[in-house]
């Protein structure tokens, strides 16, 4: 039976779905077409709606935020040279913008695609990644901070958007109210904040082993990258965790992509979890609590396909900074 594509989720597409080519994103119905940014469809009232875009190094004015996309909007035609730059001003009439926001004034959710291209933060290496549901928060016409070839101002219309609550990026009724549990747990005071809060540690980690963490496990093949423990059980399968080096949920707001995850064994995780071990920018493992008995690997292991990103190794640094003496291993 075919899926027909629809506004919001695609039935069958859990988001974290990596896709190898555009023209598999176009067959799966995330995407009207396997070439343009914005994907739209036709209305109930004959209207054509945006219902997707794609981050996929678009433009010099995008920027994204995983939380928050700063989006161009398109031209007609061919509108960059080879340099990338636009040729000319942006107009709101041509069809992917107006359709783009007339789902902003119907306050329709947009599927979000990111390609290899996209921010090295957030896109995986070699592919495309459905990454859920955005909502337009804000639409404007600003000047590009790049002129045209000729050095005169071009004109662009610029969408924000913002990403929805994570029970809006789950499509199971039972995994939606687990979500909403765990928000509700980090919601609740504390006197002292962990990292994360291990009331809610051990559910997490029920429900979070995400398709982002299974690929980045297979990859190493259960081979933690700290240490270079590879567990398994009596039929000889790997047993490994996926660990977000920035946590999600609040008040962290840690993405769920593969840059922010590594392959550890539970001992490993657990370490990372409370700070005990630290990576620097370069790689270097940093013990920054008593280890008595345990050797750890003196660089973290990574494979060619896994940008672990420094951004998320640094904010897990600084927020242990002060915390406890750490050395190199």
């Amino acid at each position: 039976m075919r899926i027909e594509r629809v506004i919001g989720h695609i039935a069958g597409v859990p988001v974290g779905t990596v896709f190898h080519r555009r023209r598999d994103v176009q067959r799966a119905q995330l995407h009207q077409t396997n070439q343009k940014g914005i994907s739209w469809l036709f209305d109930k009232d004959g209207s054509k709606v945006g219902d997707a875009i794609v981050l996929h190094g678009g433009y010099v004015d995008d920027e994204d935020g995983w939380q928050q996309i700063q989006y161009t909007g398109a031209s007609e035609g061919k509108d960059k040279d080879s340099a990338g730059r636009l040729l000319r001003s942006q107009s709101w009439s041509y069809e992917d913008n107006a359709a783009l926001l007339l789902s902003y004034e119907r306050k329709y959710p947009i599927r979000v695609i990111r390609g290899y291209k996209g921010d090295s933060r957030y896109s995986p290496s070699n592919s495309y990644r459905y990454d859920g549901l955005y909502e337009i928060a804000d639409v404007r016409t600003t000047s590009s901070k790049q002129p045209a070839p000729d050095g005169s101002p071009i004109e662009i219309c610029q969408f924000d958007l913002r990403r929805l609550p994570e029970s809006n990026q789950a499509q199971a009724p039972v995994e939606r109210h687990l979500i909403d549990v765990l928000e509700e747990l980090d919601d609740e005071p504390t006197h002292v904040e962990k990292f994360p809060r291990s009331r809610s540690m051990r559910v997490r980690r029920l429900i979070r082993d995400t398709a982002a963490a299974q690929r980045i496990k297979q990859l190493y093949e259960g081979e933690c990258q700290l240490c270079g423990l590879r567990l398994t059980g009596p039929d000889g399968s790997p047993f490994s965790q996926g660990a977000h080096i920035r946590p999600l949920g609040r008040p962290h707001h840690g993405p769920d992509v593969e840059p922010n995850i590594l392959c550890l064994c539970p001992n490993c995780h657990v370490r990372l979890d409370v700070g005990a071990v630290a990576v620097d920018e370069n790689g270097s493992v940093i013990v920054r609590a008593d280890l008595s008995g345990v050797t750890l690997l003196p660089q973290l292991t990574v494979k060619d396909g896994h940008r672990v990103h420094p951004e998320y190794l640094g904010y897990h640094r600084r927020y242990w900074e002060g915390k406890g003496s750490g050395h190199a291993t």
